[in-house]
C-alpha cells in the first residue's frame, strides 16, 4: 500500500495474525485477542478519508472472523462436541474461501488487473497476505484438534489410527471396507499409457507408489477416497465410539486393490478448485441453460490449492503441483494430521446430549398461537416481528404459505426464493396453492452460490405445477426475502406480506439468527407489488416506493442520506446515534460516510459478524465508533439499521449487508419497522448484543478483536441466551393474558 507520505506514519512490516492470551481479566476486561493486526494510522492534522490505511482489507477481515470461530473450538466453556462442530466449520469456511475468494483473486491476477483495492492491495498482494493467514489458521487448527482428540478420549470417543487397533478390530474393519466400500474404489495408474487423471474438487486422494516386479521400476497410481453419498470419512469400529479415517483403512488394505503388487509408499493429497465460473448473462438466450453450463464448467475449473500431508516426497509434491498447474511455493500447503477437517462434522453429530448444547426448541410466536387464521392475527396486529431461531419458522412463515395455499379467499401468492431445502415445506405449499387455483408467481435465483443445481430442480418442479417462474433481472442476483399474499377480505383486497433477513429454509431457520416482519401495511404491500413487477419484467421505469428501500435503486442512497441527516441533526443537547447490525461492512462509500458521522460527533455502534473495513478508535476520526462481533451457538444473520433521527427513531430490517455487491449488484429489500412495540423489541436486540459479555468480541484500532469477559465472580450470559429467554417470556405472558380474558368477550377478526 502506498498512501501519501504526509498522511501516514512510516509503515512497518505486516505482523502475523494473532490469537494471544491476555493476563487475568479485571472487571470488563478481556481474555483473548484474535485477528490480523495492521499498524494504526497516525495523521498530521485532518485525516484524509481517501487514505488506504483507514480501510481494512475485505479478505483479511473475513479470515480474521475465523480466528473467532476457532476460539469457540478451543473455549472450555463450550460443550465438547460443539467445539468439534466449530472446528469443522473453520475447515469448511477455509475451503469455501479458497474456492470463491482466492479463486476470484487468481482470475483478476491472470487478467492483468493491477488496480489496488481501497486498502491499497493488488490482487497478487491479497493472495500472498491471505495465504500467510490461512497457513497460520491451519497451524492453530491442528493445535486445537490435538487438544480436542485428547478431551474426546476422556469421554471414550476415540479417533484411532488403523495401526493402533488390535487384530480383531483391523479384521472387522477390513471386512466392512471390502463389503461396503471396496466396490466403489478404482485405482488409476499414471504412466505414458495412462495420462494424469481428473481430480475432483475437495476430493481426498491416495498417491500410491508401486514397484513393478518385472523390471523393478517404480510407478504411481491415484486412488480416490470415496467419501460422500452415504460413505462416511470416519468409520466406526463395530458398535463402539472408536473411529478410523477411511483413508487409513484403504492405505492399509491396498493388497485388496493391487493384489500381488509391491506397495512402496502411500501419500495423501486434496485439491480445491475455483468456484468462479460465471458467464455474461447479457449474451445468454437461455439463463437456465447458462447456469447449467456454468455448473459443468465448475467441475473442471482450474485448481487453486493443493494440500498434501506432512512428509510427502518433495519429488511427488513437485510432480503434483506441475500436473495441476500450480506454483509449488505459494499454492501448495503441507498439513500435519487430518486433511479436510470439515468432515469432523460427522463426530459433532454424535447423539450424546451431555456433550452438546442443551436442546433448543423454537416456540410459537405469542401472537400466532391458537387456531385463528394467520391473516386475522396479522390484520389485528398490523405487523408482527419474528425472531428466529427463538420463534418457530414452521408455525409462522411456513404456516403463512400453508394457509394461503388452502384459504379460498386468497387470490395470489408471490415470493422470492434464494435458498431452500427438501425438508422445507415451501415448495409443497406453493404447488398446493397452484393446484387450488391460486395465481402463484415465484422468482427463483439460479445463481445462489453452491445451490444452483438445487434451485434448477426447484424451478422445474414449480413450472411443472403450472407456477409462473422467473429468474429475476439480468445482471442482478435476487437476494431479497419477500412473500406477498393477496386476499379478498371483507373490505376488499388486502395485501399480506413477509419481509425477512433469512432464507426460506427450515434448516437454517433453526441455526441462524434472523428477523422477519409479517405485515398488512398497505404501503408496504403496494411497494412489494412494484418490486415483483420489476422482478418479473426487468423494466426500470421510475418506480415509486413509499416505505420499502430496495437495492440497487434506492437502498444505498437512502442509507447515505440518513447518515448525513444524523450528522445534520447532531447537537450536544440531542446527540446523533447510528446503530447497524449486519454480516459485513465492505462498501467504501458507506464506510466513509460512517467515518464522517463519527468525526462530527455522532455515536456509531456496529455489530458486524465478519468483514468490516472500518477501524474504530482512531484519534481524531473514529473515537466515537465501536465495532463488535457476536460468535455463538447460532450464526448471526439478521440485519438491523437504526437512526436516532433527532428523537424520531427509525428502524429498518432486511436482506442487505453493507457490501458493494448487495447495494449495487443485487435486488435487496429493507423495510421500516414502525410499530412502537416492535421497535422496543429491536431496541432490546441491539442493547443486548452491544452489552454481551460472553459471546462478543470488540474490534481494536489495529483490526484485531478482543473478547469480552464478565467481571470476577460473574457468569456471563450470551445475548443469544437472553433473546431466547425473552421469547419464552413473551409467549408465557401472552398465554397468561389469554387465560384471564373473559369468556363472554367475542374475539376480533372472527369474520
Amino acid at each position: 500500500m502506498n498512501p501519501p507520505e504526509s498522511n501516514r506514519a512510516e509503515r512497518e512490516p505486516e505482523p502475523q495474525a494473532q490469537v494471544e492470551t491476555i493476563a487475568e481479566p479485571t472487571p470488563l476486561a478481556v481474555r483473548t485477542r484474535a485477528g490480523v493486526p495492521t499498524p494504526v494510522p497516525e495523521f498530521q492534522g485532518e485525516p484524509d478519508l481517501s487514505s488506504p490505511e483507514l480501510y481494512l482489507n475485505r479478505e483479511l477481515t473475513w479470515l480474521g472472523f475465523n480466528y473467532r470461530v476457532l476460539h469457540e473450538a478451543a473455549d472450555e466453556r463450550t460443550p465438547l462436541l460443539e467445539r468439534v462442530k466449530f472446528l469443522a466449520i473453520v475447515g469448511s469456511n477455509l475451503d469455501e474461501f479458497v474456492m470463491k475468494r482466492i479463486g476470484g483473486l487468481k482470475q483478476q491476477a491472470a487478467a492483468g488487473m493491477r488496480e489496488p483495492t481501497i486498502d491499497g492491495r493488488t490482487p497478487e498482494q491479497q493472495i500472498a497476505d491471505c495465504y500467510d493467514v490461512i497457513r497460520d489458521l491451519y497451524r492453530r487448527e491442528r493445535e486445537v484438534l490435538a487438544k480436542l482428540v485428547t478431551r474426546l478420549a476422556e469421554h471414550d470417543i476415540v479417533i484411532a489410527r488403523y495401526e493402533d487397533l488390535d487384530d480383531s478390530d483391523r479384521a472387522w474393519l477390513r471386512d466392512y471396507y471390502y463389503t461396503n466400500i471396496f466396490p466403489l474404489v478404482t485405482p488409476q495408474a499414471m504412466d505414458p499409457a495412462h495420462p494424469f487423471p481428473f481430480i475432483s474438487n475437495l476430493s481426498l486422494n491416495l498417491l500410491v507408489t508401486v514397484r513393478q516386479t518385472r523390471d523393478d521400476t517404480l510407478s504411481l497410481a491415484r486412488v480416490k477416497v470415496p467419501v460422500g453419498t452415504g460413505i462416511p470419512r470416519l468409520l466406526r469400529v463395530q458398535e463402539r465410539d472408536v473411529f478410523v479415517p477411511l483413508e487409513q483403512v484403504m492405505a492399509n488394505n491396498l493388497d485388496l486393490l493391487l493384489p500381488g503388487i509391491q506397495v512402496e509408499d502411500c501419500e495423501l493429497f486434496r485439491v480445491t478448485r475455483n468456484a468462479n465460473t460465471e458467464r455474461d448473462e447479457d449474451q445468454a438466450d437461455d439463463l437456465l441453460a447458462l447456469i447449467e453450463t456454468e455448473l459443468r464448467e465448475r467441475k473442471f475449473a482450474p485448481i487453486v490449492r493443493l494440500a498434501v500431508e506432512k512428509g510427502m516426497s518433495p519429488l511427488h509434491r513437485g510432480m503434483l503441483a506441475a500436473e495441476l498447474g500450480l506454483d509449488e511455493e505459494s499454492d501448495v500447503v503441507e498439513v500435519e494430521g487430518m486433511l479436510g477437517t470439515r468432515d469432523l462434522m460427522e463426530l459433532a453429530a454424535l447423539d450424546l446430549p451431555e456433550l452438546h448444547d442443551p436442546p433448543h426448541h423454537p416456540i410459537d410466536h405469542a401472537r400466532l398461537t391458537g387456531d385463528r387464521p394467520i391473516f386475522h392475527a396479522i390484520r389485528d396486529a398490523g405487523s408482527i416481528l419474528l425472531q428466529h431461531p427463538y420463534e418457530s419458522f414452521s408455525s409462522s412463515v411456513e404456516r403463512l404459505l400453508r394457509e394461503a395455499s388452502e384459504d379460498p379467499k386468497v387470490r395470489a401468492i408471490k415470493m422470492t426464493l434464494y435458498r431452500t431445502s427438501a425438508k422445507t415445506n415451501v415448495i409443497k405449499h406453493l404447488v398446493n396453492a397452484a393446484q387450488n387455483g391460486k395465481q402463484v408467481a415465484v422468482v427463483v435465483e439460479l445463481k445462489a452460490r453452491f445451490d444452483e443445481s438445487a434451485n434448477i430442480q426447484w424451478a422445474s418442479r414449480l413450472e411443472e405445477a403450472g407456477i409462473h417462474v422467473t429468474y429475476g433481472v439480468v445482471g442482478l442476483k435476487t437476494h431479497c426475502k419477500v412473500i406477498l399474499v393477496v386476499r379478498q377480505d371483507y373490505n376488499g383486497l388486502t395485501r399480506y406480506a413477509h419481509v425477512g433477513t433469512g432464507n426460506y429454509h427450515a434448516g437454517t431457520a433453526r441455526m441462524y439468527s434472523d428477523l422477519g416482519l409479517l405485515t398488512s401495511d398497505d404501503a408496504i404491500g403496494q411497494d412489494l407489488t412494484e418490486l415483483f413487477n420489476y422482478l418479473s419484467t426487468g423494466y426500470k421505469p421510475k418506480r415509486r416506493y413509499r416505505k420499502l428501500l430496495p437495492a440497487p435503486t434506492h437502498l444505498k442512497r437512502g442509507l447515505l442520506d440518513r447518515i448525513q441527516r444524523e450528522i445534520d441533526l447532531h447537537t450536544p443537547e440531542s446527540p446523533g446515534l447510528i446503530q447497524f447490525k449486519m454480516n459485513a461492512l465492505e462498501d467504501t462509500d458507506v464506510t466513509r460516510a460512517l467515518y464522517e458521522a463519527a468525526r462530527a460527533g455522532v455515536q456509531v455502534d456496529l455489530i458486524v459478524r465478519d468483514t468490516c473495513r472500518l477501524r474504530p478508535g482512531i484519534p481524531g476520526l473514529s473515537e466515537k465508533v465501536r465495532v463488535i462481533s457476536i460468535v455463538g451457538r447460532f450464526l448471526e444473520h439478521a440485519r438491523i439499521y437504526y437512526f436516532r433521527n433527532g428523537g424520531e427513531s427509525e428502524y429498518y430490517i432486511g436482506s442487505a449487508d453493507l457490501m458493494k455487491r448487495n447495494l449495487e449488484s443485487r435486488v435487496e429489500s429493507v423495510v421500516p419497522v414502525e410499530d412502537p412495540k416492535l421497535q422496543e423489541e429491536l431496541r432490546f436486540v441491539l442493547d443486548t448484543q452491544l452489552g454481551d459479555m460472553r459471546s462478543a468480541w470488540e474490534m481494536q484500532p489495529d483490526g484485531t478483536y478482543r473478547q469480552r469477559v464478565p467481571g470476577r465472580g460473574r457468569k456471563g450470559r450470551s445475548s443469544q441466551e437472553t433473546l431466547a429467554q425473552r421469547a419464552d417470556k413473551r409467549l408465557k405472558d401472552a398465554t397468561r393474558l389469554r387465560k384471564r380474558r373473559p369468556k363472554g368477550v367475542a374475539r376480533r377478526g372472527s369474520r
